[in-house]
């Protein structure tokens, strides 16, 4: 059990979010990343989709595998980027994150609102109350 030890967090690319809400991400076997996960398998995804508005904070178990069939799916020539082997190469791995729960944060006008708002916000002194947020199910 990890205590007092800060997060391992690293930025990552989702590949896709399946109709079952799995999230994948590719990964070279040898990773810390892939290291971490045969460990401990709970996983702590965050995203951000603007700079004033959208946060999702998702809990998951971490599955990590070797389906090429997955593999050839989810390829993009872009991908080659971090794969210089390709999508054939034995050291490509797949993450599967299964979604256990979620949180979610938003404004309710979006990001130009948002910011107008902050802005109004600085100049009056008034706190800002424009925000949505609620608990994801997941079934």
């Amino acid at each position: 059990m990890k205590t007092g030890v800060p997060l391992s967090v690293r930025p990552m690319a989702i590949q896709q979010v399946d109709d079952e809400g799995n999230i994948w991400f590719m990964s070279m076997k040898d990773s810390h990343k892939n290291d971490e996960i045969s460990t401990d398998p709970f996983t702590h995804l965050l995203f951000q989709a603007g700079a004033h508005s959208g946060f999702v904070n998702i809990y998951g178990i971490s599955e990590i595998s070797r389906d090429q069939a997955k593999i050839d799916e989810l390829w993009s020539p872009f991908i080659k980027t971090w794969f210089q082997g390709g999508k054939g190469d034995p050291d490509i791995t797949l993450i599967k994150v299964i979604p256990s729960e979620g949180y979610y944060w938003d404004t309710k006008h979006g990001t130009a609102v948002a910011f107008l708002k902050m802005a109004a916000s600085v100049i009056t002194g008034k706190t800002m109350d424009d925000s949505v947020e609620g608990t994801l199910e997941v079934d």
